[in-house]
C-alpha cells in the first residue's frame, strides 16, 4: 500500500512538473491553448500536415480576454522556422484599418480634417479629375473608396534593379485619377490608401512606417509589427509562399498604407480588441470610442454603395450578426481579422500562401463561439453557386460604340461593337481584334475582360489582359480599363481612364 502511495505520489509530481514544464513552453511562444475549438484545431492540421499551407496563425478573443491563441506549421520551410503567435504576416489590404487608425490620430489631434479635399493635403501633386471635381475627393472619400479612384495594386520585387516604384508624387501623377465623380459610388481603391499614408507623412513631418511605429504599434503594444519588415524584426518574418509551395521574391508596392504593414497574430488580435473598446494591459488609448465608432459606421451616404466605414467592410447581418472585418490578399498572403462588437468577439487567421481556408476556419471558430452563426454558415457552405448566364444586350448597348484609353502617356482609340447574338468585339488602336468575355451588365455598371495591352509605359512591360468597368449613361460609357498582370515576375493592376460614345 506504501508503495502504491508513493507511486501514486511521484505520478502527480510528474504530472505537475509536466503540465508546468508545458505551459511554460506555452507561454514563451506565446499559446493559449483552449479545447473548445478541438474540431477546428484538427481541420488546420490537416490542412498543414498534407502541404496545402506552409503555416497558420490563430488569434481568439471574447469579453475581452484571449482565448485561444496557437501556430501550425513553417513560417520559413526552407530554414525550418516554425510559426509562432509571434510571427510576423504580410498584412496586405489588413494594413488599411491599421493605417486608418494612425491617420485619425491626426485627426484628434485637429491636424486633418475628414471632409477636406486631398489635393489640399498633397500639393504640390494633384488629383487628375476625368471625371467630376477633384476637390471633392476628400480624406473621407480616400478612406471609404468613394473618391472616384479605380482599381490599382502592383508589387516590385527588391531583387530587380531596372525596375523600382515611382516617388508618390510621380504614382500620383499617373494613378491618381479619378474616373467617377467623388461620392457618387463605391470602388475598391488601394491607391487611395497609398494617398492617406502619403497625407500621414506630409502632415506629420516624419516617414509613414516612423510614424505609425511610435503612434500607433508601440503605444498599443504591437511589438512585432512594422511597414514592411522593420529592423532587427526579420527573423520573424514569414516568408510568403505560392500555391505550388516555392517562395515568393519579397517584393513591395507603390501604395503602402494599403498593404505593407508586417504583423503577428498576437498584436493583429490586440488590434482587435483596441477597436473593440478593450482594456488592454501596457497599451495607451490612441483613440477615442467616438473616434473608433465612427470608423465603424457607414460613411457613404448613397445606399446603393457596399458598406465601408472608415477602413473598415461592415455588414450589419451576417448569419443574425453585425460584423466589422478587413480580408488581406496578395501574392502569397491571405488573412483575415474579424470581429463582433455586440458579442465582444475578434478572431485573425493568418496565412503565408493563398487558400481558401482562410473564411472558413474563421467562420468556424464564429460557429463555436456563436452557435447561430454557426447553423447560418453551415447553410451557406452547402447552398450551390448559380450558374453564369450567357450575356444578353439590352437594345441601348447595341451597336457600335468610339472612343478613347487615357493613359498617362498617351491617348489611345478604342471601339467596341455590341452584337444581339451577346458577342462584345473590342478593338484597340492597331492591335488585333479581340472579344470581351465574361461580359455582365447589372446595375448600369458593364464588366468585362478581354486579351491585348493597355499601351503606356508601365502597361508594356508585362503581357497582360484587361479588364473593363463602365458605366452606362444615355449615349456614352465611361469608368475605366485596368491591366491584369500575372506571371512570375509581374502580379498587379493599373488603371486607366476610358470613354466612349455610341455611333448613329
Amino acid at each position: 500500500m506504501k508503495n502504491c502511495k508513493r507511486t501514486f505520489g511521484l505520478w502527480i509530481l510528474l504530472s505537475l512538473f509536466i503540465f508546468n514544464i508545458t505551459a511554460f513552453a506555452q507561454q514563451q511562444s506565446g499559446t493559449i491553448s483552449n479545447p473548445k475549438f478541438d474540431s477546428v484545431r484538427a481541420e488546420i492540421i490537416e490542412n498543414v500536415q498534407s502541404g496545402e499551407i506552409p503555416s497558420m496563425s490563430i488569434a481568439v478573443a471574447q469579453n475581452g480576454r484571449i482565448i485561444w491563441m496557437e501556430s501550425f506549421g513553417w513560417a520559413n520551410r526552407e530554414k525550418m522556422i516554425k510559426a509562432t503567435p509571434n510571427t510576423m504576416y504580410s498584412m496586405a489590404s489588413i494594413s488599411k484599418p491599421i493605417t486608418t487608425t494612425g491617420l485619425m490620430v491626426l485627426y484628434e489631434r485637429g491636424l486633418i480634417e475628414l471632409d477636406k479635399s486631398v489635393d489640399s493635403y498633397i500639393a504640390p501633386a494633384r488629383l487628375t479629375a476625368h471625371y467630376g471635381d477633384s476637390s471633392l475627393a476628400t480624406v473621407r472619400t480616400i478612406l471609404n473608396h468613394t473618391s472616384g479612384l479605380p482599381t490599382h495594386y502592383t508589387c516590385f520585387y527588391l531583387d530587380e534593379t531596372n525596375r523600382q516604384p515611382p516617388s508618390f508624387p510621380e504614382s500620383i501623377r499617373r494613378y491618381g485619377i479619378l474616373v467617377h465623380p467623388p461620392g457618387e459610388r463605391y470602388q475598391y481603391a488601394n491607391f487611395g490608401f497609398g494617398l492617406a499614408s502619403h497625407i500621414i507623412e506630409k502632415v506629420s513631418g516624419t516617414s509613414f512606417s516612423q510614424f505609425m511605429r511610435t503612434e500607433v504599434f508601440l503605444p498599443l503594444g504591437m511589438t512585432h509589427t512594422s511597414i514592411d519588415v522593420g529592423n532587427g524584426l526579420e527573423k520573424f518574418a514569414a516568408e510568403r509562399y505560392h500555391t505550388d509551395g516555392t517562395p515568393v521574391p519579397f517584393y513591395i508596392s507603390d501604395h503602402p498604407g494599403a498593404s505593407q504593414v508586417y504583423c503577428s497574430a498576437a498584436n493583429l488580435i490586440r488590434f482587435g480588441m483596441f477597436h473593440l473598446k478593450n482594456d488592454l494591459s501596457n497599451s495607451k488609448k490612441i483613440l477615442t470610442k467616438k473616434t473608433i465608432d465612427l470608423m465603424q459606421r457607414d460613411s457613404d451616404p448613397n445606399p446603393k454603395n457596399n458598406r465601408y466605414g472608415l477602413g473598415w467592410f461592415l455588414k450589419e447581418d451576417e448569419h443574425g450578426y453585425s460584423v466589422v472585418w478587413h480580408t488581406g490578399s496578395m501574392r502569397g498572403v491571405n488573412n483575415i481579422l474579424k470581429m463582433v462588437p455586440a458579442e465582444n468577439i475578434a478572431v485573425v487567421v493568418l496565412l503565408n500562401t493563398t487558400s481558401r481556408l482562410r473564411n472558413i476556419i474563421a467562420n468556424d471558430i464564429l460557429g463555436v463561439l456563436l452557435p447561430k452563426f454557426g447553423e447560418g454558415w453551415q447553410t451557406e457552405q452547402d447552398r450551390e453557386r448559380p450558374e453564369r448566364e450567357r450575356f444578353k444586350p439590352i437594345p441601348e448597348l447595341i451597336g457600335e460604340w468610339h472612343g478613347e484609353i487615357k493613359t498617362y502617356e498617351k491617348h489611345a482609340p478604342i471601339s467596341l461593337k455590341f452584337q444581339e447574338d451577346g458577342d462584345v468585339h473590342v478593338k484597340i488602336e492597331n492591335q488585333m481584334e479581340t472579344l470581351l468575355n465574361r461580359v455582365r451588365l447589372s446595375d448600369s455598371t458593364l464588366t468585362g475582360r478581354c486579351y491585348g495591352t493597355i499601351p503606356s509605359g508601365d502597361g508594356e512591360q508585362f503581357p497582360h489582359d484587361i479588364s473593363f468597368k463602365l458605366i452606362l449613361k444615355e449615349n456614352s460609357l465611361s469608368g475605366y480599363v485596368s491591366t491584369n498582370f500575372n506571371t512570375d515576375r509581374s502580379y498587379g493592376n493599373f488603371s486607366s481612364y476610358i470613354h466612349l460614345e455610341k455611333q448613329n
